[in-house]
């Protein structure tokens, strides 16, 4: 349980950072279309702050990996 908290914690913060350097560094053709949050067409206008979000979400996952003891 540990490490699929911590790999999908890792997925979101990637996620999430990789897309406000996409959005704010307006990076044309460079892989912009594999970040989530650029897929969801109901995020449009609000892409800087989903992936806050979304990277909250990702180190809330991983302090949740890291308190979770494996038995």
């Amino acid at each position: 349980m540990r490490a699929i908290l911590r790999i999908l914690g890792s997925v979101c913060v990637v996620q999430a950072v990789g897309g406000a350097l996409s959005d704010l560094g307006d990076l044309e053709g460079l892989g912009r279309e594999w970040f989530l949050v650029r897929r969801v067409d109901l995020l449009e206008g609000y892409e800087i702050f989903a992936g806050a979000v979304l990277g909250v979400l990702g180190l809330a996952l991983w302090a949740a990996g890291s308190a979770v003891r494996d038995e």
